[in-house]
């Protein structure tokens, strides 16, 4: 008869999954040497138990099946947390796994006892106790079935003792995981949202991550009403790419003209999206909400009506439904604002040979253009999602990974190694800033210990950038945020890895060709202007008395040379 951990093992493998990252503990033992027996399921060993939780979230994002990561009790499940709230958050589907404490002591206060039934509550839609041989089976398909269908965090919490009893039930067969199907609203609801955009006359879409899948119906949808596109940054890989329509971001990483075409607009058509800053939405505009999670409807901007629909279904069902508008005006007008916009964005993205230190847009720039048609991007929290949102352009084939939701540091580096482990033929480059990188610095090694070829890029300027962004526009003297950093290329050579260093524009080019051909993984430290500003699309009244405050205490404080440095920067280019 086989014992727990080897049920629990095999039914992983018989659901299709193919990993467990983690870091390997005693009450993880049972679960670690079944793994090393069982083919087709490899135990992924990592520095930081955070970092197999993103990891694992990465995986589940790409590949849309389920990814596992486990935690040894106490510490171990704990480091989980952090990145099981973005997965969470993301929802994506993840299961994790909590050793436990040996189950006689539950409940003594005994070495590195926690209650992950209580941790992890706010982190999941299930977590399930086993505390009997007799339970796993069931509570593990239930944890599995929900991660799937409810698109989320499921953990199971298992004592390291009751792994290694005898299982009397044999692995089980969960059969179909994933729910394609379809929500349509009804025949009444449709015909009133088309009442609606069918007497405005500026429509705009503003598009989500819940518009995965249904590119061909969007266009279909924006031609008829003749309207804008715009994305939020978990809608940019699934709508930007060959779409006549796109009138780029909105919100604080965003483009004036997407903030322009929804400000402007009279109905705005919102599809599968949880845009948060209700400071961008229209105040007047009529707003019609389209989404199969109702209970996201009109949390964000009081709406005019709210559909509960999956995007694809319910936009092929609205399209007969709307209005050919012939007059493309606003189309037109919003077209013209977005390619000033971009050749404005594009103008900042300069490298003059000998200029230092480099413009950060620059690196986003030519890594965009040099990166391969179906590269995976990832991108630290703070400047360098606002580069990646700027300057990479989607096709259709890219796809991007980012702490978009949950918003942690440190999340790019591990999201590139689920990302590897997943597509092993593919370019997986993260755009990391230095202050992420050095978060979860351990795991840098992880990539060499895997053999994982992928390719970090470093926007090196010292300072957690974006912070510091936020104090100016505050009106404080940026303080706390300055980092003392190493040479990072220096540091990667010493673990294997391939390190580049790059001060110069002139150099930025052929390294990066460099790293992307090399086979194994690379880390191109790019040393960038720490004095960067990133401007929202619009900007307040309170925000610029913050930059003036901020100019006025930094040259009372001493500080005047880093003022002079602004004003070259970002208006003397």
């Amino acid at each position: 008869m086989a014992i727990v951990a080897e049920v629990l093992v095999e039914t992983l493998a018989k659901a299709g999954v193919e990993r467990v990252w983690g870091v390997t503990g005693d009450s993880l033992n049972g679960i670690t040497n079944a793994i090393r027996t069982t083919k087709g399921l490899a135990w992924m060993h990592v520095r930081h138990e955070e970092s197999a939780a993103f990891a694992a979230g990465a995986e589940a994002h790409l590949t849309g099946t389920l990814a596992v990561c486990a935690g040894s009790c106490g510490p171990g499940n704990l480091h989980l947390i952090n990145g099981l709230y973005d997965c969470h958050r993301s929802r994506v589907p993840v299961l994790a796994i909590a050793a436990q404490i040996p189950s006689q002591e539950v409940g003594s206060n005994y070495f590195q006892e926690t209650s992950p039934e209580h941790l992890f509550k706010e982190c999941s839609h299930y977590v399930g106790v086993i505390t009997q041989a007799e339970q796993m089976p069931t509570v593990l398909g239930i944890a599995m079935r929900t991660a799937l269908t409810k698109r989320g965090v499921a953990v199971i919490v298992l004592s390291g003792d009751v792994a290694l009893r005898k299982c009397p039930s044999p692995a089980l067969e969960l059969g179909i995981l994933t729910s394609q199907s379809a929500v349509v609203p009804s025949l009444a609801e449709l015909e009133q949202a088309a009442s609606i955009l069918n007497s405005a006359k500026k429509v705009v879409i503003l598009g989500g991550a819940g518009c995965q899948g249904s590119h061909t119906e969007l266009l279909a949808t924006a031609a008829k009403l003749k309207s804008p596109i715009v994305h939020a940054l978990r809608g940019k890989e699934f709508i930007e790419y060959d779409n006549p329509y796109d009138v780029g971001m909105t919100g604080l990483l965003g483009f004036s003209s997407g903030y322009h075409a929804m400000m402007n607009c009279d109905a705005l058509l919102m599809l599968g999206t949880d845009f948060p800053y209700r400071q961008f939405y229209p105040p007047k505009a009529k707003i019609i909400q389209i989404d199969v999670r109702g209970e996201q409807i009109g949390r964000r901007t009081d709406v005019a009506l709210g559909l509960v629909g999956t995007v694809k279904e319910t936009l092929d069902k609205l399209q007969p439904l709307l209005e050919d508008k012939r007059d493309a005006s606003y189309l037109e007008k919003c077209r013209d604002h977005y390619a000033k916009t971009r050749a404005d964005l594009d103008d900042l993205a300069v490298g003059e040979p000998g200029k230092k230190p480099i413009h950060p847009q620059f690196v986003a720039k030519v890594l965009d253009e040099v990166a391969a048609d179906d590269a995976v991007f990832a991108f630290d929290v703070g400047t360098p999602t606002i580069w990646a949102a700027r300057y990479l352009h989607m096709n259709g084939k890219r796809r991007l990974l980012g702490s978009l939701n949950h918003g942690s540091m440190a999340n790019a580096l591990p999201q590139a190694l689920g990302a590897q482990a997943a597509y092993p033929g593919r370019q997986v480059i993260t755009l990391s800033g230095d202050g992420g990188l050095a978060m979860l610095l351990g795991d840098l090694l992880t990539l060499r210990q895997h053999s994982l070829p992928v390719k970090l890029v470093v926007f090196h300027n010292d300072t957690l950038g974006f912070v510091e962004l936020e104090m100016k526009a505050a009106g404080l003297v940026d303080f706390g945020t300055e980092l003392v950093n190493p040479n990072f290329a220096e540091l990667a050579n010493t673990t294997g890895v391939l390190g580049i260093h790059v001060e110069s524009p002139e150099e930025l080019e052929p390294a990066l060709r460099k790293a992307l051909a090399h086979n194994g993984p690379t880390l191109v430290d790019v040393v960038v202007n720490r004095q960067e500003l990133s401007m929202p699309p619009t900007i307040s009244a309170q925000e610029a008395l913050g930059f003036s405050l901020y100019m006025l205490r930094a040259v009372m404080s001493g500080r005047g040379d880093e003022v002079i440095d602004l004003a070259k920067t970002n208006l003397f280019r």
